[in-house]
């Protein structure tokens, strides 16, 4: 395939971007500073911007089979901006106007309906990180609702906690909700269910929960 990274620098971007150099894709990775991409490998282009336009971005954009978003907030201060959001709507932008249609971002597990059956302690540990963490969601929600309207072939993928354990490939997923019990996942599973989801359409207009 052909892709595009965004947020190439960050935990879930850099995966994305090693991962699909390490099998074959051709790569363009869309960072701030390209000092900070660690990420090397024959079939790697790295374009410079800071999202302001999306007519900069087009050229990065064009003639991809997908492109990948990794972007996110680091931070409540962050969210209270709607940088999510923003952000997207950049990409989403420059995905219209260059004709790509196929996309796969990150956003976050509390954004899923309550399953059934949940049980007691979910329900209070979801409910305190949705409150803690209120601005972060509300941004994503807001991020997601930009797909929904957009006619792009979208995908949002929703994992839980996030860590820096290793790629497993091992994890389980859930289309539309999130998998019972998960509480956690590695940034580099996250990435790998991304590069699987970007090359099945039936995920198309679909949130995937991720998650051990």
């Amino acid at each position: 395939m052909k892709v595009t990274v965004f947020g190439a620098t960050g935990g879930v971007g850099g995966e994305a971007v090693r991962q699909a150099l390490a099998a074959g894709h051709e790569v363009t990775a869309v960072v701030r500073d390209p000092a900070r991409l660690d990420a090397r490998g024959t079939g790697l282009e790295v374009v410079r911007s800071a999202l302001d336009s999306p007519d900069e971005l087009v050229a990065a954009v064009a003639g991809r089979d997908a492109v990948l978003s990794g972007l996110g907030v680091a931070n409540k201060a962050q969210a209270r901006t709607g940088l999510a959001e923003r952000l997207t709507r950049t990409v989403l932008a420059a995905l219209a106007a260059a004709g790509t249609r196929r996309l796969v971002v990150v956003s976050a597990a509390p954004l899923a309906p309550p399953a059934p059956g949940r049980g007691l302690m979910d329900r209070v540990v979801l409910g305190a990180i949705d409150t803690l963490l209120k601005p972060v969601y509300e941004d994503l929600r807001a991020m997601e609702k930009l797909l929904r309207e957009s006619d792009t072939e979208w995908t949002s993928v929703r994992p839980p906690r996030l860590t820096n354990g290793p790629l497993t490939g091992t994890y389980r997923t859930a289309v539309d909700a999130n998998p019972a019990k998960g509480r956690t996942i590695s940034r580099a599973d996250v990435a790998h269910a991304m590069l699987r989801a970007a090359d099945d359409p039936s995920l198309a207009g679909h949130a995937l929960g991720v998650a051990y």
